[in-house]
């Protein structure tokens, strides 16, 4: 299953845009299908699927990445194996194409789960990973987006209205989630963040639990949505909770999530998920949520 932001979406209404949308997403998932017939893990699809999105500029994450306070790209992100629950997370890291594959390598190559800012960079550097020019970020849709928000003096979510309280919001977040014939899960998120955000400010999507889970025991789970409310409510451990503490089934334990997280704090976002049997689910509290998946090994299907 793979995601790539949720909200009133309204900026996709027009076919060409949707048809844009959707055919990345099913791209993205036969990606993902041919690494695992090839003999890949689930976590191998995921990271591949993930950068997949990073490397698509209509999504807030890698080359598409919202800007910060500063004019600059900050970008979070994080995997996660439920085969023994290994974890890598960077925030607020600069000029890397692809920041899940910098999680990738906290997690394989780092005695840590997290590097932040400059030392995240250094061990990029430690790594031999290439660096990205600034402008290679920098799409016109993003430098749009931040004039306004500049003009407004606020931050504003990665959306197309400059009405503070309009739904016409889009939250962006990228995400994969997998599971393999072996019964393996993995699951990876990435984001830009906010735009306009503080310099600094770290969302869900680096934190275990709460933007990215992974068990083998119970579930995969990726989020995308307003960062600090899912952080508050742990959204993605609290669904996994539901699996192996109550014995629920993926729809099960998504359909409690999701209500948790809207009666706790009136969460806004959504998730997407695989438990151990291979049983795919989202569900999300804004109008739309851009998801697709493969259950069972068959048909791509793409959604808003």
């Amino acid at each position: 299953m793979v995601h790539g932001g949720a909200g009133a979406l309204d900026n996709v209404k027009d076919e060409k845009t949707a048809v844009r949308y959707l055919e990345s997403i099913r791209g993205v998932l036969e990606h993902g299908r041919q690494v695992m017939e090839l003999g890949g893990s689930a976590l191998e699809a995921a990271e591949a699927c993930a950068s997949l999105l990073e490397d698509d500029p209509v999504f807030n994450a890698g080359c598409g990445s919202v800007l910060n306070e500063n004019g600059q790209v900050e970008m979070d992100a994080a995997i996660m194996d439920g085969r023994d629950l290994a974890a890598g997370a960077v925030a607020a890291v600069q000029n890397i194409a692809n920041p899940v594959q910098l999680a990738r390598l906290v997690m394989t190559e780092s005695e840590h789960v997290m590097l932040i800012a400059e030392g995240a960079m250094r061990f990029a550097e430690h790594c031999g990973m290439d660096l990205a020019p600034d402008h290679y970020f920098f799409t016109p849709d993003r430098i749009e987006q931040y004039k306004e928000a500049r003009l407004h003096h606020r931050i504003m979510l990665d959306h197309d209205s400059s009405d503070e309280d309009s739904e016409d919001q889009k939250y962006g977040t990228i995400g994969a989630i997998a599971r393999d014939p072996q019964g393996n899960l993995a699951a990876a998120t990435s984001t830009g963040g906010i735009v306009n955000k503080r310099m600094g400010r770290v969302g869900d999507s680096p934190i275990i639990g709460a933007g990215v889970y992974a068990d083998n025991e119970t579930c995969a789970v990726s989020a995308t949505g307003y960062g600090e409310e899912f952080m508050r409510s742990v959204i993605s451990k609290t669904i996994a909770d539901f699996i192996y503490m109550q014995e629920m089934d993926a729809v099960e334990a998504t359909r409690a999530g999701i209500e948790y997280l809207t009666r706790k704090v009136r969460g806004r976002g959504g998730v997407i998920v695989i438990d151990r049997e291979g049983r795919c689910s989202s569900g999300f509290t804004t109008r739309k949520m851009i998801h697709g998946w493969i259950e069972h090994g068959g048909e791509s299907v793409a959604r808003f």
